[in-house]
């Protein structure tokens, strides 16, 4: 449900997206703590046996407070990719949607590898556990003159869940593997797996890069200018 008084009123000063506050709902069990203290951080949950955090964006942003808690805490992050994303238009003069249209862009589970390369040192720790969800979800823009260029002064106001698709859990750096599919002849390079499962270079160079620092994949040679990866 789109929160269209959050929309309206500019000066909200609560960081919190919609989208992060629905999947804080959707984790929630009963005797779960919900924004709970542990150490000097606050938790979007604590369960008896492990702390879940949820981020929608920019692995950045957190990979210092999961280094500090995977010291002595088991950690699930959550992490929405959106796979079909529409984008809402919302005028603040009229206070309605004026616009609602499907975004081209498309994503699946390859994407994780685009945070995670925020992050490759912490891949491997026994203590992170990874839960990535395929989504659908609203984007909901208004025209305050405040954002990019690009999106000629449309300001992002929010993001919204629209529905669960599929989720995947990663406890492990061989779940990570088990992306690369399994036609993909051996020895390969970063434009081989890109044209394997359609994915720019760029994203194949992440994920290679990832698998790399989990042990998983390591450079047996050059092919022109490019890496030659084989199984670890």
């Amino acid at each position: 449900m789109i929160n269209l008084s959050k929309i309206v009123n500019q000066n909200n000063s609560s960081s919190e997206s919609s989208l992060h506050l629905q999947l804080k709902e959707y984790y929630h069990q009963p005797g779960d703590k919900i924004e709970y203290h542990v150490d000097k951080f606050i938790i979007d949950i604590v369960r008896k046996n492990y702390l879940i955090e949820v981020q929608t964006k920019n692995f950045s942003a957190i990979k210092k407070k999961l280094e500090t808690l995977i010291r002595d805490y088991k950690v699930l992050l959550v992490f929405p990719i959106i796979q079909d994303k529409w984008i809402l238009k919302f005028d603040l003069n009229n206070k309605k949607i004026i616009k609602r249209t499907l975004s081209p862009k498309h994503c699946n589970y390859y994407a994780i590898f685009e945070e995670l390369i925020r992050m490759p040192d912490l891949i491997c720790e026994p203590n992170l556990m990874i839960e990535a969800l395929i989504i659908q979800a609203n984007e909901i823009w208004v025209n305050d003159d405040r954002g990019s260029w690009k999106r000629r002064g449309w300001s992002i106001k929010d993001r919204n869940l629209i529905r669960i698709l599929d989720q995947k859990l990663f406890s492990s750096p061989e779940h990570f593997l088990a992306l690369l599919p399994s036609d993909l002849e051996t020895p390969f390079t970063n434009n081989d797996l890109s044209k394997s499962i359609i994915i720019s270079q760029r994203l194949a160079s992440m994920m290679t890069y990832c698998l790399r620092k989990m042990n998983l994949l390591k450079i047996v040679g050059k092919k022109n200018r490019s890496n030659v990866f084989d199984f670890s």
